[in-house]
């Protein structure tokens, strides 16, 4: 599968406040229309909530929340976003989209933390990984 380059324009450092490290919010969504249909920023699956808290370039934290609990734990889901190109079936057309890890990806596209400042320490690794231009091997 072809990943198309990344779309970010440049990488912005992260920033930390009283509470928290968080992400510095870019234009970059307003410039242009992305093309894939980006991964929602809320969703429910298998009895767990998630919410996006950040996301910097094809990287992103989602924290999980349990729904069957009153005070449930939190845990920190960072993920490298894939992206599926548009496809046909039959009549109709599936626009192109960006995936959300599976649970064989684990490990390579998707790691779950219960650390805040661990998860977003990941979170740089997986932007800067993804942002960097690839190093040439030396003679």
């Amino acid at each position: 599968m072809s990943v198309p380059p990344n779309t970010t324009k440049s990488t912005l450092p992260f920033l930390q406040d009283g509470f928290g490290i968080k992400a510095r919010a870019t234009a970059e969504g307003d410039s242009k229309k992305s093309r894939y249909k980006p991964l929602p920023k809320e969703f429910r699956r298998d009895g767990f909530a998630f919410r996006q808290i950040a996301r910097q370039g094809n990287a992103a934290i989602y924290d999980q929340r349990w729904t069957g609990c009153a005070e449930p734990s939190v845990c920190y889901e960072v993920i490298r976003i894939r992206r599926r190109e548009g496809f046909q079936i039959g009549e109709k057309r599936i626009q192109p989209y960006e995936i959300y890890p599976n649970s064989d990806a684990w490990g390579v596209d998707g790691f779950t933390f219960t650390d805040k400042d661990a998860a977003f320490a990941k979170l740089r690794e997986i932007s800067l990984a993804t942002t960097l231009p690839p190093t040439s091997a030396k003679p």
